[in-house]
């Protein structure tokens, strides 16, 4: 079969248009990035009546960056926590940030030798912009006050920037795609220890090998080699009075811990 009664085979078929050599993954960042173009088309050369085929070879396709790996990049230009912050809310990435009312980025003294990362942002949060805000965040103020702490003398983050719509958990690509910044908040600032409130913070800071419930009282190397105590969040606490006394242990471990420091 020619090439110009296999054109007509098709039209004749209902193709009505030209597809790649190679499948397109869709899901993939598309930035600034012109796809690439379509390979091996037949093209129609009326000269003498009769029909030539002149598909060019394909071209390699142009490498694109998925939104972690943009994440990543954009966490790693950042050399203050200005930067940061300003990376953080040009960051188009996240399917989050367009659901969310504010970025809730860190707060308080950025030398502090402690840095509090909590659970995703709540309503609270997302209203106000501000970390540990509403209920939640008045109870952590009574915790952090029963070991004699204030929050203006900590650093407090929560693990991600934006709230998830209803309060859902983030999904483990959201996760990935946000990580990189809070990983860039933790170098910058090099505190030297962390506390993590929930089990979704743990589990994203903290080796696979370490569960929370079974080695919760302790420190723990967490990513980057910086030493971290998993305990409850004050979310938790309000609904289950019954984790309290052994929450109220992990205090103590802190304010000991920040005294031998």
């Amino acid at each position: 079969m020619d090439d110009l009664a296999a054109l007509k085979l098709q039209i004749e078929w209902g193709a009505d248009e030209a597809l790649e050599e190679a499948p397109l993954d869709r899901l993939r960042a598309a930035g600034n990035i012109h796809p690439p173009p379509l390979s091996a088309n037949v093209a129609a050369d009326q000269t003498g009546g009769g029909l030539s085929s002149l598909g060019a070879a394909p071209e390699s396709a142009v490498a694109r960056q998925t939104p972690a790996e943009r994440a990543l990049q954009s966490a790693a230009t950042a050399s203050t926590l200005v930067d940061l912050r300003a990376a953080i809310a040009a960051f188009d990435g996240c399917v989050l940030r367009d659901t969310a009312s504010h970025l809730v980025f860190a707060e308080g003294d950025a030398a502090a030798s402690l840095l509090i990362i909590g659970e995703p942002p709540g309503a609270a949060e997302d209203r106000s912009g501000a970390p540990f805000a509403g209920p939640a965040g008045a109870y952590l103020d009574r915790m952090l006050a029963s070991i004699g702490l204030q929050r203006g003398s900590l650093l407090l983050s929560h693990l991600i920037p934006w709230r998830p719509p209803g309060d859902r958990p983030p999904s483990a690509g959201e996760l990935t795609i946000c990580l990189p910044f809070l990983l860039r908040l933790i170098a910058i600032t090099g505190p030297r220890r962390l506390l993590l409130l929930g089990p979704l913070s743990a589990r994203s800071l903290l080796p696979p090998t370490a569960s929370r419930r079974r080695q919760r009282g302790a420190w723990i190397d967490s990513v980057g080699g910086v030493p971290a105590l998993p305990t409850f969040s004050p979310a938790e606490l309000m609904r289950s009075p019954k984790d309290r006394r052994a929450a109220w242990a992990d205090l103590r471990l802190l304010r000991r811990t920040l005294d031998s420091d």
